[in-house]
């Protein structure tokens, strides 16, 4: 299993915690993941870190699919590989129609054919066996529409990218877990649960068998993102996680469509959800912070001291996880898993 760490800035500032993950490169770990929200990028902060580093893989968790065109996103990626002496990996994802619509300014759409088309034109730029065609319901190209000038014309990229890029897609529903499976190298999924395993295991079986391509557990990433809290009180250690869950599942969203809520039903805490949804929505955050469940973080994160952690750690071992990445790291957590995994 390898070692990964993510990292993200929503605060008022951009920031990069250089120094840990400095440290995480020298305790062996694979890859650090930036993340993107409405005002900062996940492309700037992946630079930044592979202009720092030497070893360490960085990858995007996510870029969003509304933000950037497919060929705008395969250039991205070409650029940083090769910059980077082939060390970055892209990760895409859907957002929301909140963020997708409200920021960016464009139709959020059909999810799993948008997903399906985006990341069949990167591979088709990636492989440059031919000049870019393609003919889609959410891309043409070149484009077609009744205000094109009819200038355009196919291109392939001038700098050679690798064929083999690794693609991973962050996935929470069970069409778009499978569709990962199917059309990518790996997959993030969002609020990994143990336990739930089992019934995800067949949603990526399925879309291993629909690549038609001899896919499986042993050459797709299955890269969760787990956060882990360590300290030597485990109540503590769950509450420091809660008013992000809370923000997540209550705020995160729509009333509507809220996908961080959606998920949290699957793993069987629809009760729960209910309850931080109406509390977050009204106002009433600190109640909502509340509602979280002991029972729900404890099967999502790692809470407590060493030996807590490491005896609950023996869940995701027991599955074929690729790559365990930390989430909320710390100097000590990081460390910690270090000693645990490494």
């Amino acid at each position: 299993m390898r070692l990964g760490l993510t990292t993200g800035s929503s605060g008022r500032r951009v920031t990069v915690d250089l120094d840990m993950i400095l440290k995480a490169e020298n305790l062996g770990y694979d890859i650090v993941r930036t993340s993107e929200f409405y005002g900062a990028d996940a492309v700037t902060t992946a630079t930044w870190i592979l202009a720092n580093t030497t070893k360490i893989h960085v990858g995007t968790g996510i870029m969003q699919f509304g933000a950037r065109t497919p060929a705008m996103t395969a250039m991205t990626s070409i650029s940083l590989d090769h910059l980077s002496g082939g060390r970055f990996r892209p990760g895409l994802g859907l957002s929301g129609p909140q963020v997708i619509e409200g920021w960016h300014g464009r139709a959020f759409g059909k999810p799993l054919g948008q997903t399906r088309e985006y990341i069949s034109i990167m591979r088709q730029i990636f492989a440059r066996e031919a000049p870019l065609e393609h003919d889609g319901a959410y891309f043409q190209i070149p484009y077609r529409g009744a205000d094109a000038t009819g200038l355009g014309k196919p291109l392939k990229s001038i700098p050679h990218g690798r064929a083999d890029l690794p693609i991973y897609l962050a996935a929470m529903g069970p069409k778009n877990i499978t569709l990962a499976a199917e059309v990518a190298d790996g997959v993030i999924p969002g609020m990994f649960s143990p336990e739930k395993f089992p019934a995800m295991k067949p949603l990526l079986e399925d879309g291993f068998a629909k690549s038609g391509n001899g896919k499986g557990f042993d050459t797709f990433d299955l890269c969760i993102a787990v956060p882990v809290s360590f300290g030597d009180d485990a109540q503590e250690c769950r509450d420091r996680l809660k008013p992000y869950y809370a923000r997540y599942i209550g705020g995160m969203g729509a009333r509507e469509v809220n996908f961080h809520n959606a998920n949290v039903r699957r793993l069987g805490f629809d009760d729960m959800a209910d309850r931080i949804q109406v509390l977050y929505l009204d106002g009433k955050q600190d109640e909502a912070i509340a509602a979280v469940d002991d029972d729900f973080i404890d099967e999502v994160a790692l809470c407590g001291p060493k030996d807590r952690i490491r005896e609950r750690l023996t869940r995701y071992q027991a599955l074929p996880v690729s790559t365990f990445q930390v989430r909320f790291p710390t100097t000590e957590s990081i460390r910690l898993m270090a000693e645990l995994l490494l």
